[in-house]
């Protein structure tokens, strides 16, 4: 369950945070919902750590979560405060809640600055029973510092590779 405390902590933010995260919730909804969303306006003062671009939105995980997302866009919508100090416990409940949908679409963190919680970034969460080829987390010609990969793996058999990640360049932002 996201915390709505974490978000609560940016209330001289919220503003801000809530607009970012309606937009991107109003992205995937909208025709161009599955496509990369190469470039995204996002003030350094909101967002801690950086988004790996393009956003890629994993189309079944969309797919799934379409009438959640349709649910919190439209309360989002129509219960955001005037002031940042009137946000409500629900509306703040719900803005978590949202941006766990889309840290879970996306796959990648969305942290703003003064939650404490790791930085923004794409992150990983493997859960392999066995690997008895290769498996590798992240594999990319770049990828973004503060990118997390967790691999949970109960048996890795003689001979098989299990990488956590694998880039020509681990970029500072």
């Amino acid at each position: 369950m996201p915390d709505p405390m974490q978000i609560a902590v940016v209330s001289s933010i919220l503003p801000a945070v809530t607009t970012f995260v309606v937009q991107r919730v109003e992205r995937l909804l909208s025709s161009f919902g599955a496509e990369p969303e190469d470039h995204i306006s996002v003030p350094s003062s909101i967002l801690a750590g950086g988004l790996q671009l393009p956003l890629e939105p994993d189309a079944d995980r969309l797919r799934d979560r379409r009438g959640e997302l349709e649910l919190l866009q439209d309360f989002l919508i129509d219960h955001t405060p005037g002031d940042a100090t009137a946000a409500s416990p629900s509306f703040l409940r719900r803005l978590a809640q949202a941006r766990d949908l889309l840290e879970g679409i996306y796959g990648q963190r969305i942290t703003f600055v003064g939650e404490d919680r790791p930085a923004s970034g794409p992150f990983v969460h493997q859960k392999l029973k066995t690997v008895s080829g290769e498996a590798t987390g992240m594999d990319a010609d770049e990828i973004a510092h503060g990118s997390n990969v967790t691999q949970d793996v109960e048996t890795v058999d003689a001979g098989a590779k299990l990488i956590g990640m694998k880039a020509r360049r681990i970029s500072q932002q």
